[in-house]
């Protein structure tokens, strides 16, 4: 005998999804705020508006059908961009206690669109590299110990990146 009672319907996984994603970008932008670090909020909201606005580029540009077939605004994932470019700046600013919570919770919030059926697996893993890459283009570190520099030489270019432990 099979117990569901602890089956998750699609209703609930769409409110995990707003949690975890809108929580994430809350505390990214309201943690420095509290801390009066004017320059650590705006990093936070420069992170995710453009992950947010690259996503919808995206959106408009493939037209990608759900799969609940409610829209073609699949691809990607905007839940996962903002949850994973929260996620990546409070890496940057607060260091790995903070950052591997926070990545934690977004994956959270990929699988949950996935499960809601809003999502496909490559709209989240879209969402999360553009929402990872506005993290790390915004975001500087506190502590100074994380350096990210883009490199080029000819025909081949890369980025660069040194961290002390």
């Amino acid at each position: 005998m099979v117990c569901d009672s602890y089956a998750v319907d699609r209703d609930t996984w769409i409110e995990i999804s707003d949690y975890t994603a809108y929580g994430l970008v809350t505390a990214s932008i309201a943690w420095p705020a509290y801390q009066r670090d004017w320059h650590g909020a705006t990093q936070a909201g420069l992170s995710v508006a453009s992950g947010t606005v690259i996503g919808e580029v995206m959106k408009a540009r493939f037209e990608k059908d759900r799969p609940d077939m409610s829209d073609n605004d699949s691809f990607p994932s905007n839940h996962t961009v903002n949850a994973f470019s929260a996620a990546t700046n409070l890496h940057i600013r607060h260091g790995w206690r903070v950052g591997l919570p926070a990545y934690g919770i977004a994956t959270l919030a990929g699988v949950a669109r996935v499960e809601a059926d809003k999502h496909y697996w490559e709209d989240v893993l879209a969402g999360a590299a553009i929402g990872i890459f506005t993290g790390w283009l915004f975001t500087d570190s506190q502590s100074g110990q994380v350096y990210v520099a883009p490199w080029w030489k000819d025909d081949a270019t890369g980025v660069y990146v040194s961290a002390r432990w």
